[in-house]
């Protein structure tokens, strides 16, 4: 019987371990999950943060800004080349999510822009954020502090191809 209960215990702590690592978060028809930035770097005052969005609606929606405490000013961006160089773009229109379709925020590509970092990201911590749609709300989210190196897994740069047009 003890073993039971420790087997059913291990359990259930795998599972809310598991989830805490890989948390979604939903607001009417969208789903956000895989949010994270990178460690700063020493004198760093800026941080990009990456997030894959998802809308199961009939209707296109919008991201149309995030708040942090963690920074003086968050904004939405793009990279996009010109004349052959790479340039950061604000986007004060936000970033539009296709009906029925997703939106990957991911390096090289669109990316939530933190400015003047009020303390730098620590490797293994959490950045709290709200993302603001226009039609399906506002969702509190956390964006998980990735080691200074860290690089996505291939797919995220394949789902950039339109970036590059």
């Amino acid at each position: 019987m003890k073993f039971r209960q420790w087997a059913l215990v291990a359990a259930l702590g795998l599972s809310s371990a598991t989830s805490a690592w890989a948390q979604d978060y939903k607001v009417g028809q969208i789903e956000i999950d895989d949010l994270w930035v990178r460690a700063s770097a020493p004198g760093q005052t800026n941080g990009a943060g990456y997030l894959d969005i998802d809308n199961d609606a009939k209707t296109a929606d919008r991201l149309v800004s995030v708040s942090s405490d963690a920074a003086e000013r968050v904004e939405l961006h793009t990279v996009q080349a010109e004349k052959g160089v790479a340039r950061m773009r604000h986007l004060p229109e936000g970033i539009e999510v296709p009906a029925e379709g997703e939106v990957k925020l991911a390096p090289g590509g669109y990316h939530v822009m933190f400015m003047n970092l009020k303390q730098p990201f620590v490797a293994g911590a959490e950045v709290p954020a709200t993302l603001k749609f226009e039609k399906a709300g506002e969702v509190a989210v956390k964006f998980e502090v990735k080691h200074i190196g860290h690089q996505p897994d291939a797919g995220h740069g394949a789902h950039m191809e339109h970036m590059k047009h």
